[in-house]
């Protein structure tokens, strides 16, 4: 086995600079790896070894965080779909805004980038192979979807009380549900072939079926923004 301490060659995969700023940042600068090594290795191709050679540390030490493949994946992949729901999260922060201009603000952050990318596509279309097959990975894409529905839940609720509607739970649960499977639909098309919609197509496609979805009234698209 050569030495993993040698210069690498031209062709080796670039190493990440693994930082040595306490236990959280290690452990975020291991998914990091793992979650390159994943896209360009597969899962079986991204072995502890690839992932210690791109995190530029020894397999051992991937061992004191986590331990073992398997983990490393799960936290991996809870990692990259709680970023997405985060960063839809963001948007919501709006000063002064509506319910509503909240609400397509969100549906707009997840029919744009960074959150449509095909990259992350793929990374997660690859763990979501696997979760058929990996009970707990199952269990992390279950609480991946439910956390970012219960996200949508609220939006939704903040929505009906400003038209002056008061949906009971299961209504809100049927609501989240659809404009969950709107917003998939649409995310995974943007990242599948982005280059055939034009800017903001997706978004404004998204917010039009979602109001429809509420039984909300055509809205100035501009009043929105």
């Amino acid at each position: 086995m050569p030495d993993t301490t040698d210069p690498a060659p031209m062709n080796a995969p670039s190493r990440r600079k693994f930082r040595r700023e306490g236990e959280g940042r290690r452990r975020q600068d291991l998914i990091e790896a793992t979650l390159d090594s994943v896209a360009e290795h597969g899962l079986q191709g991204a072995t502890l070894r690839t992932i210690a050679l791109r995190a530029g540390v020894t397999a051992g030490l991937i061992r004191h965080y986590f331990p073992g493949k398997e983990e490393l994946l799960q936290e991996s992949y809870t990692a990259l779909v709680g970023r997405m729901t985060e960063l839809a999260k963001a948007a919501l922060v709006m000063d002064g805004a509506s319910p509503r201009q909240r609400l397509a603000a969100f549906v707009t952050a997840n029919l744009n980038a960074p959150i449509i990318d095909a990259r992350v596509f793929s990374l997660w279309a690859t763990f979501i192979g696997r979760a058929g097959a990996d009970t707990a990975l199952a269990r992390a894409h279950r609480e991946g979807y439910l956390g970012f529905r219960n996200e949508v839940e609220a939006v939704v609720a903040e929505v009906l009380a400003a038209e002056q509607r008061k949906p009971d739970a299961g209504a809100l649960r049927h609501h989240a549900i659809a404009i969950n499977a709107i917003i998939d639909g649409l995310w995974m098309e943007g990242c599948l072939a982005g280059e055939m919609f034009s800017p903001g197509e997706l978004a404004t496609i998204g917010i039009k079926a979602v109001e429809a979805e509420l039984g909300l009234a055509p809205q100035d698209q501009f009043q929105q923004k």
